[in-house]
Order: structure tokens, then sequence, then C-alpha cells
């Protein structure tokens, strides 16, 4: 078991009509000890995703497995090595922060008091209100401690930093790094590119229940498009870049010619720009938000 992956899966699937599957055929596997990220649009899969994990509804088809537990053979207990904080949030409004930590300490049978009053003190949470008077942000800071109190084998996060404002999401991705560090395992589901490409190792792109690519972030940029903003000393022909493969002249102002590139052609370019007298060369990676829609364009050109 202890050699087992954090989580497995094998043609997971999910139908709630014969001809709609919000899940199809799901193969994944999540290493322990990494970040692992879950990325898609509303609607994608994640949440119907994970609630096969977490056994709350039933596959069609297929099996999973979280620390070497099958779901549902052994549900209860894998559920009680995994942090969980659902995108859905629900809290008991008629209590007070303190008193809902308290209530899921005795349901789970395990008390790490020392860790939740750091973890209470690091994100500033509010202990001693009502429930209902907290602002979204309050109760999100309450979800993120009861996931992380007991010191889980594994957190499944569903859009986690959902009303933390931007030091506390600097603040949790520190969490998330730590967490790995110790040998646990953080399942990270996620729409939000930036969310995802600061925290995870790697990072997995679903659309309409279907698995497109699972990756590093490194490797996904290293094989994609770059941009390339060339100011010369005075006016140049932009024609050169344009004859060189792969390379893509997205607009030339004057002296400025900005390019996309693929990686294998920084040479070229490099080579033809030196004919000119340069003033100034900048080249910026894509961002995962443009390597996440030139996934999605592709798939949706090959259906």
């Amino acid at each position: 078991m202890a050699d087992a992956a954090a989580i497995a899966t094998h043609g997971l699937t999910k139908r709630y009509r014969a001809d709609v599957a919000a899940l199809d055929g799901l193969e994944l596997e999540v290493r322990r000890g990494e970040v692992f990220g879950f990325l898609g649009p509303n609607g994608a899969g994640k949440s119907t995703t994970i609630r096969l994990l977490l056994d709350l509804i039933r596959p069609t088809a297929g099996t999973a497995s979280l620390l070497g537990l099958d779901t549902r053979r052994d549900g209860v207990q894998a559920r009680r090595r995994v942090g969980y904080l659902p995108g859905d949030l629900r809290l008991a409004d008629r209590l007070t922060g303190r008193e809902q930590l308290d209530s899921l300490a005795r349901l789970r049978g395990t008390t790490r008091p020392e860790l939740r009053d750091t973890l209470v003190e690091r994100f500033g949470v509010t202990l001693d209100r009502p429930i209902r008077e907290l602002s979204k942000g309050n109760r999100q800071k309450l979800g993120v401690v009861q996931a992380f109190m007991d010191r889980p084998e594994l957190l499944i996060l569903d859009e986690p930093t959902s009303g933390l404002d931007p030091l506390l999401q600097e603040e949790f991705r520190l969490l998330l790094r730590e967490t790995a560090a110790d040998g646990r395992t953080v399942f990270l589901s996620s729409h939000s590119l930036d969310e995802v490409q600061h925290a995870a190792d790697r990072l997995a792109l679903i659309r309409d229940g279907r698995l497109l690519r699972v990756d590093t972030v490194a490797a996904l940029r290293a094989h994609a498009v770059r941009h390339v903003t060339v100011t010369f000393a005075e006016a140049a022909d932009s024609a050169a870049f344009a004859g060189i493969e792969g390379v893509r002249v997205e607009s030339a102002d004057d002296r400025v010619v900005r390019l996309a590139l693929p990686a294998g052609a920084m040479d070229a370019v490099v080579k033809a720009a030196a004919r000119h007298r340069i003033v100034d060369l900048v080249s910026a990676p894509a961002q995962l938000e443009e390597i996440f829609l030139d996934l999605y364009r592709a798939s949706s050109d090959g259906r």
C-alpha cells in the first residue's frame, strides 16, 4: 500500500444519461508527494471526478483508488486519510468558526490542536463569530483550516482559493509546497490557470469529461510558442522573419517587430535580427492559458 499511487483511476466513467458522459474513461495516476493540478473550465468534469473519488456518487463504469484503497470497497478507510475542501463549501451557519472546527474534529476522531491553531493564526481565521456573519473569504479560510488541520496524507481541494485575497492566495501556495515537501499529496482542482501553474508539479487538462493531456508545467511551456519583441535602431523589414519556418509576425510597427515562434526557431530568429542594429530584445514564454487554449482548439478540431 505504501508504494501505491495517491490517486489512480482506470476507465472511470459517469453517465447521467445514455448520451451524456460527465466523465468518460478517465485514466489518471497521481504520485505521492506531488501537487497535482486538475484543470478545466466549469462543466469539464472536475467536480464529478472528485465526487467519484470520495464515493459521494457511484461510477457508471471503471474503478478508482485512494492511497491504494478502493474507493467503493474501502471508502470509509480511505476517506479517513483524506482532507477535503469542496467547491460548494457548506458550513453550519448557527455555529461559530471555533464550534465548527471542534465539531469536525470530534466527528473525525482525530485532534491536532497545535496544528489547527497554527493554521488559524497563519490565515487570520475568525473563530468566535457565527459563521452566518462571515464573508465568503472568511468562510473559505475556515474551509482551508478544516481540510489541513488533521495533517492528512492526501488533500483533495476543489477551487480552494475562491474568495481569498491575493496575499492569502500566496500563503496558500506556500502551504501546498510545504505539504508536498512533507511527503503528502495535493490534488488541486481549479479553473484558475494562474493558481495551478504556480502551484502544481504536474497537471491534467480535462474538457467535456475527457482527459486531454497530463504533463509538467515546464514541459508544456517548453513545447509552446514563445513571444519575442525586437526593437531596432532603425526600421527593419519584418519579411525576413516571416520566411523562417514556424515563425509568425504578430505585428511590425516601424522599429518594433513582435513575433510568435516555437522554441526551435530561436536561433534563426536571433541570426536574422542580428543583421540590423538591435536596441532591445525581449523573449517571453507562453502563459499556461495560451497553451491550454491551443490544446482545446486542437481537441475540438480532432472531433
